[in-house]
């Protein structure tokens, strides 16, 4: 229905426009269900109806933009015609933008998902279920995401499709939990079931007394979402063409061929998998796939339109020049192997409050969070006590990396501020040599 709607708006609106000016719409909407669990029973539920039209106005090299609320009826397009006259007037306060950057050869493209989520009823019912017995808590967010783009050259862009987050807990006692989340496009109640099972697991081995260590070196095992807390760093201007310029970013030796990583490591912005557009909000049309690092080497760099601006290069992102469809290849040890290869050392599940140390040497620090353990001759012995690694992440997936799982996990950001967050990533779990704890 908003497809349509928007090829409404988008056909009015421009034949309300003068001479010299121009548009672009950029849409986004859902419909979603939310469901809040709590002692492993449904304590709150929801459903989100949306949508919000971000309008700009274009006249030379001067912008304007408003954000409207849209009803989905007639009277969008009185708020269309309401908000023209006051981006005028905003036109005429504005200066100049000299990196403005508006695709001008028009690029339609369409891409839907059939629909695939059975009913959240059904959903929740196999939660509950595999849940029975234990003190869960979470949050189950699904339902259908759209975006879409129109602009006075007649170009249309549009891409809808559902999706669900599922981000957990097993709480075991005091401050010890198991945290997992699971995503996908299709619902997926088997793995679902033996992911809570394997937490159940783990809660028990949560009950042994504490292994406390000493700073120093350590073997480790990243499971995929504590691997994910550090390749989120990447994203804090790690793969952007603007902080490689400014020699700002965590990879600059990596770039410049100072560093090297691992051949292992291959990571890559995959748009074309992904839950987010293949277009943006100035028009342009995102690849399917920029290969980031490959063979352990630098290739590309993010690039926005006003980036491509100022440096004369071809835009492949956003305009913050951030991964939204990250992908880290898969390696060749079976995830079941991975405490085996691991013998003695750290398993970390989550890890947290994570920083820049020293952002040249993309060196990083945080914390060891919720199911953690020390692992002896391949067995989980006893849960770790809360530590802090300082480490440099060229070191970690550099010489120190010893493997790379076979199987991958999906992690949706659970977000849903203003609406529900696509950025996602594919990645294996990492077996490295040693990670430094400082404290």
């Amino acid at each position: 229905m908003m497809r349509a709607h928007l090829k409404t708006l988008a056909a009015a609106l421009s034949g309300l426009l003068r001479d010299g000016e121009g548009y672009t719409l950029w849409l986004e909407a859902e419909r979603s269900d939310f469901i809040r669990f709590n002692h492993g029973k449904v304590r709150q539920a929801g459903s989100v109806e949306q949508a919000y039209l971000d309008l700009r106005l274009i006249r030379g090299r001067r912008q304007a933009t408003q954000q409207l609320s849209l009803s989905g009826g007639a009277d969008d397009l009185a708020l269309l015609e309401t908000a023209l006259p006051a981006l005028r007037e905003a036109l005429e306060q504005v200066e100049d933008d000299p990196f403005l950057l508006l695709n001008e050869q028009a690029q339609s493209s369409e891409r839907v998902a059939a629909a695939a989520l059975p009913p959240a009823e059904t959903m929740v019912a196999d939660i509950l279920a595999a849940a029975d017995g234990h003190e869960l808590v979470g949050i189950l967010a699904s339902g259908e995401i759209s975006f879409g783009f129109a602009n006075h050259l007649g170009q249309f862009n549009w891409q809808q499709g559902e999706s669900w987050n599922f981000d957990w807990s097993l709480y075991s006692h005091g401050d010890k939990a198991v945290k997992r989340s699971r995503a996908g496009s299709a619902w997926d109640a088997r793995a679902l079931r033996a992911d809570i099972a394997e937490a159940a697991e783990q809660l028990a081995l949560l009950k042994l007394p504490l292994k406390t260590l000493e700073p120093g070196e350590y073997r480790a095992y990243f499971t995929p979402t504590a691997l994910s807390g550090l390749l989120s760093m990447l994203n804090w201007g790690g793969l952007s063409e603007k902080e490689l310029r400014a020699k700002r970013s965590p990879l600059l030796k990596l770039a410049s061929g100072e560093a090297r990583l691992s051949p292992r490591v291959a990571l890559a912005e995959a748009g074309g998998e992904g839950l987010s557009p293949l277009f943006q909000g100035e028009g342009f049309i995102r690849p399917e796939r920029v290969e980031l690092i490959a063979g352990g080497e630098y290739r590309n760099s993010l690039i926005g339109p006003r980036s491509a601006r100022e440096f004369g290069l071809e835009p492949n992102a956003g305009d913050d020049e951030y991964a939204e469809s990250m992908q880290l290849a898969a390696g060749d040890l079976p995830r079941d192997e991975a405490l085996r290869a691991l013998g003695t050392g750290v398993y970390l599940s989550n890890l947290w409050y994570l920083n820049f140390s020293d952002r040249a040497a993309c060196r990083i620090t945080g914390m060891t969070r919720f199911a953690c353990f020390w692992v002896e001759d391949g067995r989980i012995v006893a849960p770790l006590g809360v530590m802090r690694f300082d480490d440099s992440l060229l070191r970690l997936l550099g010489d120190e990396l010893e493997a790379l799982t076979v199987e991958r996990e999906l992690l949706v950001d659970a977000g849903s501020y203003g609406g529900r967050a696509t950025q996602s990533k594919l990645l294996p779990g990492a077996l490295v040599r040693s990670l430094r704890f400082s404290l």
